[in-house]
């Protein structure tokens, strides 16, 4: 994916980073997380949320050694993603009124039509594994977000 976003080249860079410690991983997946719920009502982030969560996931398991069935560069390309969006200075400042999640938004929608593929494969994956070793068919990420989404 190519962009001439500096924000975005910036967010690429420290993802290389965080990727080489699972422990800043995580902490940035649970910042994603928490704004993810702060923005859940924005009815462009309602469009990507099955997305977004579903990246949420396979990066979970990604760093967890689940899964790793994942082209390194789409795996960078998604914590990229992430990065930008937990990011309140980036193109567009996040807390301008109905404009600040619009390059979030943008960006995010831009990745998961990227890497479109290999997120199909990580839930085609998710379903035929996880599914059956959990009783109630539910993964405990999917029951992280559906808690914040209703708190």
């Amino acid at each position: 994916m190519k962009t001439g976003s500096k924000a975005f080249e910036r967010a690429r860079k420290k993802a290389e980073t965080i990727l080489k410690d699972p422990e800043k991983t995580r902490k940035i997946v649970d910042s994603a997380i928490n704004k993810a719920s702060a923005v859940k009502t924005t009815s462009q982030f309602q469009e990507i949320s099955e997305k977004f969560q579903a990246l949420i996931r396979m990066i979970r398991s990604y760093i967890s050694k689940e899964y790793r069935e994942i082209p390194w560069q789409t795996i960078v390309l998604g914590i990229t993603a992430i990065v930008y969006f937990v990011t309140p200075f980036d193109a567009i400042f996040d807390f301008i009124p109905l404009l600040g999640f619009a390059d979030d938004v943008a960006i995010l929608t831009a990745v998961f039509s990227s890497i479109n593929h290999e997120l199909d494969k990580f839930i085609e994956w998710e379903n035929t594994n996880i599914t059956e070793a959990s009783p109630e068919g539910i993964s405990a990420v999917e029951a992280d977000f559906e808690e914040i989404q209703e708190g």
